[in-house]
């Protein structure tokens, strides 16, 4: 069970099961590093918070619950923590996955997260299928914009779509606020536009993708 930040529980074995017929889409929130309540971290609440505002339910899986054991491909025993995380993803009706920038490329925690998605191949949407996915990178300098485009190239072989948007955020000129509140989280009018822009964006698609009757 998956218990999201409006208070509704929904069945991982059935996703209508706990969900109201008009309950907002789902938006997971994926990304942070070993230190709880990281810039990374942050930054992905900031657009969660955004998506929250725009109707959405939210979940986020931040540090503690990416501490998974190295994805290595034919093992099936899983951790609980990594049946939360696909059970999650499968559930979800967009994602959000923040990163920092580690050597130009994305983080290690974050990357072997994201192999976990190799558990939804046969999937009814496998791995990212269908899905819009807000991408944002923090990074102390200007590396963060080249590992922004590592991360949207591989939510596209997860074959998700990334939104129009993505945010590169260089942490040495500004700092994100502790709380997930959605207004100025920044500091940076302009970034907290931008993180505010993804969240909605990932929604906007998602109730696209939604159905109608």
């Amino acid at each position: 069970m998956l218990e999201t930040n409006q208070g509704s529980v929904l069945s991982v074995e059935n996703p209508g099961v706990g969900a109201p017929a008009d309950a907002g889409p789902l938006i997971v929130g994926i990304g942070g590093t070993v230190r709880s309540g990281s810039s990374t971290e942050r930054a992905v609440r900031a657009v969660l918070a955004a998506s929250a505002s725009a109707g959405a339910r939210t979940l986020l899986l931040g540090a503690e619950e990416l501490q998974l054991p190295l994805y290595t491909p034919g093992e099936s025993l899983r951790t609980p923590a990594a049946r939360r995380l696909v059970e999650a993803v499968a559930l979800a009706d967009g994602l959000v996955i923040g990163t920092p920038a580690y050597h130009g490329g994305v983080s290690g925690l974050v990357k072997n997260a994201l192999d976990y998605l190799e558990d939804l191949r046969e999937d009814a949407r496998p791995y990212l299928h269908g899905r819009a996915v807000g991408c944002v990178v923090t990074a102390r300098g200007a590396q963060a914009a080249s590992t922004l485009a590592g991360l949207r190239s591989v939510v596209h072989a997860l074959r998700g779509w990334p939104t129009p948007l993505g945010v590169a955020i260089n942490t040495e000129s500004v700092t994100l606020a502790s709380d997930d509140s959605a207004g100025d989280s920044t500091g940076d009018p302009h970034l907290t536009a931008q993180l505010a822009t993804v969240g909605r964006q990932v929604v906007e698609f998602a109730r696209m993708r939604t159905p109608v009757g």
